[in-house]
């Protein structure tokens, strides 16, 4: 269609051709605001996806495996499989400790505004000697500012061979659940149940007994999901 040229018409087949075009202007800036609420309503009805943010150590970060064989990995795929719309971002450093989680996580509750904080540290702490009572309050502080920042947290429990001693091994074990009661959150109490309190748990170790092997990893994924399936919306 070619339109014409408007300086060379009268005024009177001008006003003809204009008004129709005014018209639909009008229409057009009346529908505006309609539109840009109706897009706000259709996005209110539309539910927000799930973000779970785990904040953890080499036991979530696939140390020593291949890449996607991880339990965090493989909750991805769980949650495919059970149709939840979520997204996994995992946060875990190998080596991490309470108090570096502690110093990463408002940036990391700023960047990705998570609906579910995983926090899966401790472990590091109790390989290092590190005071109990340091451990409790990193993982303390860790919970309440993602409380604070609207996330629902999910707390992994761990616990440490005998040899550290009754003493520090049932105090380490117990802090997770005397944190999650204190602070009213969810807890695994033990990742590696099933895996390091049996017989023959060699056979479910890397060469270093520390870190689970690849077969590991849905036991360990067994141990978290019932828990975060809960909490999730």
């Amino acid at each position: 269609m070619t339109l014409p040229d408007c300086s060379k018409l009268g005024p009177d087949t001008r006003n003809r051709w204009l008004k129709p075009f005014s018209a639909l202007l009008a229409a057009a800036l009346l529908c505006a605001p309609w539109f840009a609420q109706a897009q706000e309503q259709a996005l209110a009805k539309t539910p927000p996806a799930n973000i779970i943010l785990v904040l953890g150590d080499s036991l979530s970060s696939e140390y020593g495996l291949k890449r996607g064989t991880g339990w965090v990995a493989l909750l991805e795929k769980q949650l495919a499989r059970e149709k939840k719309t979520a997204k996994v971002i995992n946060a875990s450093i190998s080596g991490e400790t309470t108090s570096g989680g502690r110093s990463r996580l408002p940036a990391l509750l700023a960047q990705h505004r998570p609906s579910v904080v995983v926090v899966e540290l401790g472990g590091n702490d109790a390989l290092r000697g590190l005071p109990l009572d340091m451990t409790e309050k990193n993982l303390r502080a860790m919970t309440q500012e993602s409380k604070k920042a609207g996330a629902k947290v999910l707390l992994v429990g761990m616990q440490v061979p005998p040899n550290y001693g009754e003493t520090y091994g049932s105090g380490f074990a117990n802090l997770f659940s005397k944190v999650a009661k204190a602070e009213k959150v969810a807890l695994v109490p033990f990742l590696l149940k099933g895996i390091a309190d049996e017989e023959d748990s060699a056979a479910n170790f890397q060469a270093d007994r520390i870190h689970p092997n690849e077969p590991s990893q849905a036991s360990m994924l067994a141990n978290v999901w019932p828990e975060l399936k809960k909490i999730l919306k």
